[in-house]
């Protein structure tokens, strides 16, 4: 998870506050990483279901009242694919999926069509005739399930979407975290997709946008000449004053960094108007802090 993706979580987390939402600022900030967590637990467990579909397939087929060879005689080399059971039989996963219960989120007839889907389609064909198991072939069908048959259907991303809040935030940075799952199965934490470090950085950023909420203010309305603070949209005020908490209290974190970051955020979440008033309010602020020297930061170059 990068940066960026947390300060949206923690926006978020500020906007909840801001509209007297209930809940501590540390609960709700793990309830937002608990949906990132519980979406891609999802995301795998729904894979692994279309690729185990083939037994259950083989079995309604095998069991028609008058089958054919064709019905007797079904493929179910995916239901066996040695990534899917790595996986599935890892203490990782069974811990993860004791936790989530992605399972609830499961649909048959979900998976039934995109097994249909996968089973109709070349690369799927070409895969089931092989008869060793080679590992790369066996992560880039799981790629072909995820990439093409589950996110190439209209249906499926429309399901996801109904069922996880999250998905349009984070749509891109789960297909990371997906392909590195596929790429490097063994590696994943399925329970912590942040890291001591990131979770450290939100935290802070949280707290300290709290802490110092009327320190923040009180250098961001001075800056709003004919503004009237009262009527600036909740997410930009919440922007400004993660820009300036950074700005002041974040050394590491370089100023053009953050300036954009905030550009961008207030681009996508705010008005239309938004990103140009961001970035003329920061970069102003950041003029005047530095003219004052109350930005310090720390350059890591050449270390």
């Amino acid at each position: 998870m990068n940066r960026r993706n947390i300060r949206i979580k923690v926006m978020q987390v500020l906007y909840m506050l801001e509209s007297n939402i209930l809940g501590t600022s540390n609960s709700l900030l793990n309830k937002e990483f608990d949906k990132t967590r519980n979406l891609f637990v999802f995301l795998v467990h729904l894979i692994h279901q279309v690729a185990l579909y083939a037994e259950v397939e083989s079995q309604q087929r095998a069991s028609k009242n008058l089958p054919d060879q064709a019905d007797l005689s079904v493929n179910i080399k995916i239901a066996g694919n040695s990534i899917v059971w790595q996986t599935i039989d890892s203490e990782a996963f069974k811990k993860a999926v004791e936790i989530v219960k992605p399972h609830q989120w499961i649909d048959g007839d979900l998976v039934k069509n995109l097994f249909r889907q996968l089973s109709d389609s070349n690369e799927y064909k070409a895969y089931i005739l092989e008869e060793n198991r080679d590992k790369a072939k066996e992560k880039e069908i799981l790629k072909f399930i995820f990439g093409t048959i589950i996110l190439g259907s209209e249906n499926a991303v429309d399901y996801i979407e109904e069922h996880f809040t999250n998905w349009e935030d984070e749509g891109d940075m789960m297909i990371g975290f997906v392909l590195n799952y596929i790429q490097k199965p063994g590696s994943v934490n399925f329970l912590d997709l942040v890291g001591e470090e990131k979770m450290k950085f939100a935290t802070d950023l949280l707290q300290t946008a709290i802490d110092k909420k009327t320190i923040s203010e009180d250098i961001i309305k001075p800056k709003l000449k004919n503004w009237d603070p009262e009527r600036i949209a909740v997410i930009d005020m919440i922007l400004l004053r993660l820009g300036v908490c950074e700005l002041v209290y974040f050394d590491t974190i370089p100023t053009k960094v953050t300036i954009n970051e905030y550009i961008d955020l207030a681009k996508e979440y705010s008005t239309e108007q938004s990103g140009h008033f961001v970035n003329g309010i920061l970069d102003s602020i950041h003029k005047e802090l530095v003219g004052n020297g109350k930005i310090q930061k720390v350059s890591h170059k050449g270390k």
